[in-house]
C-alpha cells in the first residue's frame, strides 16, 4: 500500500519465455482511466532482503517459486497514481520459473489485497513499440 509522502522499496522480477514475452501484471488507474503493466513482485518488508521479498511476493500472489534470481539494477520512481503521489526504489531481478506450468498458462488471476488482478504474458515487441503503458518508464531498456 502506498502512502503519501514515503518512500517505499520493491523487488520486482523480470521473467521471460522462449516466445520472447515478459510475465506482467496489469494494473489500471481508474483516475486516469489508464491501464498499465508492471513486472510481479512487491514491497520490502522490514529484516528482508530484496531478493527474499521477491521470492515471498511470487508465493503470496500466484503460488509460484522462482529460481536462477539474478540482480539487475535499481530504479527510481516518482509517479501518481490514483491521484495521489508515489516514489518507489525498485529493486529488478532477472528470475525463472521453477514449475514449466507457469510458462504453459496464458494468464493467472490473482489478489493483491483487496484488489483481483491479472498476471499475463506480454509480447517484448509490443512493449517497445509504445502501444502498451510498461511502468516504471526505464524498465523497457532491461527487456533485451
Amino acid at each position: 500500500m502506498y502512502k503519501e509522502g514515503k518512500i517505499r522499496v520493491l523487488a520486482l522480477g523480470l521473467i521471460r519465455d522462449q516466445n520472447n514475452r515478459i510475465f506482467l501484471s496489469e494494473g489500471y488507474d481508474p483516475v486516469k482511466k489508464d491501464k498499465f503493466y508492471r513486472a510481479m513482485g512487491g514491497g520490502v518488508e522490514f529484516g528482508e532482503t530484496s531478493k527474499e521479498a521477491l521470492q515471498r511476493e511470487f508465493q503470496e500472489e500466484i503460488q509460484a517459486e522462482i529460481t536462477n534470481i539474478r540482480y539487475l539494477t535499481c530504479l527510481e520512481n516518482i509517479f501518481t497514481f490514483q491521484g495521489k503521489s508515489g516514489h518507489e526504489i525498485i529493486q529488478l531481478y532477472e528470475c525463472d520459473f521453477v514449475h514449466p506450468k507457469f510458462y504453459e498458462q496464458e494468464t493467472i488471476a490473482f489478489n493483491e489485497g483487496e484488489r483481483k488482478k491479472e498476471a499475463l504474458w506480454v509480447d517484448i515487441k509490443t512493449l517497445k513499440s509504445g502501444n502498451v503503458r510498461l511502468v516504471p518508464e526505464g524498465f523497457v531498456e532491461y527487456l533485451g
